[in-house]
């Protein structure tokens, strides 16, 4: 699988995930300071973002310190559904209930062994294939502007 990864800064844990993804037999796609970049969150999540949605990688594997910023800024990208997760089990429901395409990871909260953790409920876990559910998280409605 293609994926696309990006993080603010290169750390032990990013350089372990590359390292854990490569092992997997992933193609790896790095952004950011992982790639020998200057970019901060919010274009290391869209780099991401739009490599995913333009077809360019399968998914995408986002980090900051939080998390929370670089999965706000992939879901910018139309069709990113980015899932910001402290452990497997939510990893799981991800992709099952929410067809996340990119992970979102704390580079604070994060450890080597749950990063594992995570990428193996990732991986091993297809994307759910509720006819209801895929509606749901496919539909884009555009908030109307008051008058």
């Amino acid at each position: 699988m293609r994926i696309a990864i990006a993080s603010d800064e290169r750390t032990d844990l990013t350089d372990r995930i590359i390292a854990n993804l490569k092992e997997r037999g992933h193609a790896l796609s790095p952004f950011g300071p992982l790639a020998g970049l200057d970019q901060q969150w919010p274009e290391a999540g869209r780099s991401v973002g739009q490599a995913v949605a333009d077809g360019s990688a399968d998914e995408g594997i986002v980090l900051c310190w939080t998390g929370t910023g670089v999965s706000i800024a992939a879901n910018k990208v139309t069709g990113i559904r980015a899932a910001l997760c402290a452990d497997a089990e939510t990893a799981r429901g991800a992709r099952l209930w929410n067809r996340a395409n990119v992970l979102a990871l704390s580079l604070r909260l994060t450890t080597p062994a749950l990063a594992e953790e995570i990428l193996s409920a990732w991986f091993d876990t297809p994307l759910g294939e509720d006819p209801d559910d895929r509606a749901c998280v496919d539909r884009v409605e555009t908030p109307s502007t008051p008058a």
